[in-house]
């Protein structure tokens, strides 16, 4: 299980580090919770954009407490100004009884998984990182006694997964879950300004080959997003790593604007078949030869085989 980094303020220096995965963050456990039964809520933020991360968020405080929520002005975080969320944020970072954590999933990383050859689709991805949350917190040992969710997909399945994984909890799985709970709300609150902080902060590791300008809301539909995609395809890397490329919108830019390529297989009908010997380098070639590789294959962990 990833480690979850505690901070006592938003900091996105371990995300940067590797902009390409997924990254968790939390705040430190607040001094009023200790073992006491706890409620907990889950919301995302920037699940449609087809730039930069969606993130997933969750609160928590003790049931006793969550009442005083409601006095806090939180509500779902897309209707409230940027203003407002930061200063949401902040008085629940500084709280001593409510809790944080996000999971911040970058656009390659997201991609990666819905275009691989058994399909992952947002919604199972959505899924397992709200199980990943909760399974953290009750790691760190937080007691969960009951979780609301906003849904992703079908209400009514989404609970009877998380149930049958957390039978001990009392889960409550809802459409606009975000205004009608004041602890999903928080949760919205948080995800949303980590999503804010890591788009407006963007790092680019294709320093100097792409262009910072004005990329709009990050939406698909959005004609700045679609221009600002435009000008920074490259015909044969393609996007810059802000971008989830399993987007169709993206998609249909590497269609008319990228080389088409062409894999040697795609024929079918070749009658030899090639030995697997010859897909494996010699210990001695591999030992003479320094090869600076791209950071597509040292980010993925990838290298030449040289024996079997």
């Amino acid at each position: 299980m990833q480690k979850c980094n505690e901070m006592a303020a938003l900091d996105l220096t371990s995300f940067w580090e590797n902009v390409d995965t997924k990254c968790t963050l939390c705040s430190r456990i607040p001094a009023d919770v200790g073992s006491r039964e706890c409620v907990l809520g889950i919301d995302e933020a920037g699940r449609g954009p087809v730039l930069g991360p969606m993130v997933y968020g969750a609160c928590y405080c003790p049931s006793n407490l969550k009442d005083k929520l409601k006095n806090m002005g939180f509500a779902d975080s897309k209707t409230l100004t940027e203003a407002t969320r930061e200063k949401h944020f902040q008085g629940i970072n500084s709280s001593s009884y409510i809790g944080w954590i996000v999971e911040i999933l970058s656009p390659n990383y997201i991609s990666n998984l819905m275009l691989r050859k058994s399909k992952y689709n947002l919604n199972s991805i959505s899924h397992d990182s709200a199980v990943g949350l909760i399974e953290k917190l009750t790691t760190n040992g937080i007691n969960i006694v009951e979780i609301y969710v906003d849904t992703v997909g079908d209400p009514a399945k989404y609970e009877v997964l998380l149930s049958s994984k957390f039978p001990h909890m009392k889960i409550t799985v809802s459409a606009k879950a975000d205004s009608l709970y004041p602890i999903v709300s928080s949760a919205s609150i948080c995800a949303k300004v980590a999503r804010d902080h890591a788009v407006s902060d963007w790092q680019f590791p294709e320093q100097g080959l792409v262009s910072k300008n004005e990329f709009g809301s990050g939406y698909p539909s959005d004609p700045v997003t679609k221009q600002w995609l435009a000008s920074n395809t490259d015909p044969v890397f393609g996007f810059p790593s802000m971008v989830r490329f399993s987007w169709s919108t993206a998609a249909n830019i590497l269609s008319s604007d990228a080389l088409q390529v062409k894999w040697e297989d795609d024929d079918g009908d070749s009658t030899s078949s090639a030995k697997i010997t010859q897909f494996f380098t010699s210990k001695s070639t591999a030992r003479d030869q320094v090869v600076n590789e791209h950071r597509y294959f040292r980010e993925r962990y990838l290298s030449s085989v040289t024996c079997l």
